[in-house]
């Protein structure tokens, strides 16, 4: 699966799956807007990456990011965070903390993604990326199931509303995935080893198994796949 002479917009590319997925699809001939709140971690991508700053948190930063990467191929909605916090201890900071960023945020970079496909007459992929948390109930994690089951239902609306213009919306969900962001929840073995247990293939899963799963997606090997949810979890939801 190789991307010469195609442009993809990546957002959370600074750190985690992102980053794993911008340096994947430059290094098959990608031209990656990676798009990240931190400077020096967009610098350190490496060629065939052009870095946007942006806090995607903010509507308007969002979308002066779309507008600096210009027209694409295709976009990956990566940017994420979590805040952990129980359903009795949710405060409002931390639900709009992770509902702005994990799914407004690729709400909108999908719209103005869609109104620039639409405009050249058509064509492209979205993929988002959600999560396993989606699907199952994992404790201190319910804003963010709540916004990674929000955009699979998104998803879903996308491919309908998309589809006759030719642009297709798929969603993976990865189980545990070894970035920064998952230490924070999983670090603790009380937590870790049973998860693990659960996982038939015996491990959680790395950012570049990811990426790769999202290069598929966005290939021409995926043509009819839209308004799919694809879980990358190592057998979790099977058993």
């Amino acid at each position: 699966m190789q991307f010469t002479g195609k442009t993809v917009i990546i957002t959370g590319a600074g750190k985690g799956i992102g980053r794993a997925t911008a340096q994947l699809l430059a290094a098959r001939g990608a031209s990656v807007r990676a798009i990240s709140r931190t400077k020096a971690d967009l610098d350190s991508l490496g060629a065939g990456c052009t870095g946007i700053v942006a806090d995607l948190s903010d509507p308007a930063a969002a979308r002066r990011a779309m507008a600096e990467a210009g027209r694409a191929d295709h976009l990956v909605n990566c940017a994420g965070t979590n805040v952990l916090e129980s359903l009795i201890a949710l405060s409002d900071a931390g639900y709009d903390t992770v509902m702005d960023i994990n799914l407004r945020s690729a709400l909108i970079c999908a719209q103005d993604f869609a109104r620039d496909r639409i405009a050249a007459g058509g064509g492209g992929v979205i993929v988002n990326v959600t999560s396993i948390a989606g699907h199952r109930g994992f404790a201190d994690h319910v804003a963010y199931a709540a916004s990674k089951a929000g955009l699979e239902g998104a998803t879903r609306v996308m491919a309908r509303e998309l589809g006759p213009h030719g642009i297709r919306v798929a969603a993976i969900a990865p189980t545990v995935t070894m970035t920064e962001l998952a230490a924070a929840a999983w670090s603790d073995p009380a937590k870790k080893d049973p998860m693990m247990a659960r996982h038939p293939m015996g491990r959680f899963a790395e950012a570049e198994d990811v990426a790769r799963a999202i290069a598929l997606l966005l290939s021409d090997d995926a043509a009819m796949i839209t308004g799919a949810v694809l879980p990358l979890d190592g057998g979790f939801l099977a058993v």
